[in-house]
């Protein structure tokens, strides 16, 4: 065990967590309606809970447990199965390696939340992200970081996979997942309102900002120069993204927003995070350039010409930001081709047959999307029996 290497991953892990709990809560909160806010914070929340559970459960050994098969763990680290204070990932207690990937466990599927949020059924929120999570997330852990049919030697030949921290594996899964429930669920009955707080979704991108850090540094899984390369690099790709995004949108419409300003900055964190530990700050500074711009196209792509209703635009900024950073790792030279564009078509056909079996699995058992009355009172009062503001407001 190496203590420097175990202390940095102790802080990345409770950065990490602090991306969802209260970063991404907080982001997301302020984008809804009033009305909706306590149910925006609740799924998040809950969905940390559960995911802890079930990651402890199964997700943990489908990702990570020592199966031959190259397509899963295997189940015998259910539970922790065999697990001390004493094992050891590395250089690393491995329990310890097990929590900092719960993290990213509990993240990913929260991400999700940004599509469907102020018409989806609670029941349905728990149910899908818990076998989601199990079935499609951790099984594509195990292919590109669990020394699955994508690692090195697997399936694309000797140079596998390049994702340091989770492009295709968390952003590429959970936009296209997000795409396909907005699709499902259809349209909101009013999508015009706007966000009812700014001032929470600027606090939330700053919490996720700096919990990014935990996210792409301690992907290096060392205290090392590889680790504060990946956190410079995170910051200068967040930094240029935040601000193309901006002038982008002044280029367009005649003023830069701080929302926008925000949602740049999330789209920038995204795109860097598949390249965080190859690329160099030049290399940053272009990615982060470009997704601020690629990603605010397709978010009037997604909504003003395919209509989809992906309420807070996840595909666009984090599937889209992370696709794209997984082939700037191609671009810039750092990976191969085949690979890379191979780890993405296999990934995003599994996660759409994945998702759509769930959703109708689960649709079969409880309601997708809350009914009129429900959507148009809000869910904070209807479905949870609170309210954090008035409804005048």
């Amino acid at each position: 065990m190496n203590g420097a290497d175990t202390a940095w991953i102790i802080v990345a892990t409770a950065l990490v967590l602090f991306m969802t709990l209260p970063g991404l809560a907080l982001f997301y909160g302020g984008l809804v309606r009033a009305r909706n806010v306590l149910s925006v914070f609740m799924q998040c929340y809950a969905i940390a809970c559960l995911m802890s559970i079930l990651w402890l459960a199964f997700g943990y050994t489908i990702a990570f447990g020592p199966g031959e098969s190259g397509y899963w763990g295997g189940l015998d680290k259910m539970f922790l199965n065999g697990v001390t204070a004493d094992s050891l990932s590395g250089t690393l207690p491995e329990v310890l390696f097990f929590a900092f990937q719960m993290t990213f466990a509990i993240i990913t599927p929260a991400l999700i939340v940004g599509a469907y949020v102020e018409r989806v059924g609670f029941a349905f929120v728990l149910s899908f992200s818990g076998l989601w999570m199990l079935l499609c997330y951790a099984p594509v852990v195990h292919w590109i970081w669990g020394g699955g049919i994508m690692a090195d030697g697997g399936i694309f030949g000797e140079v596998g996979v390049k994702d340091f921290a989770g492009g295709i594996v968390v952003h590429e899964t959970a936009g296209l997942a997000a795409l396909i429930i907005a699709i499902f669920l259809g349209p909101r009955k009013n999508r015009t309102t706007p966000p009812h707080n700014p001032g929470y979704v600027v606090i939330g991108a700053a919490m996720l900002w700096v919990g990014w850090f935990g996210f792409n540094g301690g992907s290096q899984l060392a205290a090392d120069g590889g680790a504060a390369m990946a956190l410079t690099v995170t910051h200068l790709s967040a930094a240029a993204a935040s601000l193309t995004w901006a002038l982008w949108e002044k280029i367009k419409y005649g003023k830069a927003s701080v929302v926008g300003l925000v949602t740049g900055t999330i789209a920038g964190l995204a795109s860097i995070t598949p390249a965080s530990g190859f690329v160099g700050p030049i290399e940053a500074l272009i990615i982060g350039g470009i997704a601020g711009i690629l990603c605010q196209e397709l978010v009037n792509l997604v909504r003003n010409k395919l209509h989809i209703d992906d309420t807070l635009d996840v595909f666009a900024v984090h599937g889209v930001g992370g696709i794209f950073g997984t082939i700037m790792i191609a671009v810039f030279g750092h990976g191969a081709w085949i690979a890379q564009l191979g780890a993405l078509a296999v990934v995003g056909v599994f996660t759409t047959v994945i998702t759509i079996a769930l959703i109708k699995i689960v649709g079969a058992f409880t309601s997708l999307r809350v009914d009129v009355e429900t959507e148009t009172n809000g869910l904070d009062i209807t479905v949870h029996g609170e309210r954090a503001y008035d409804m005048t407001s």
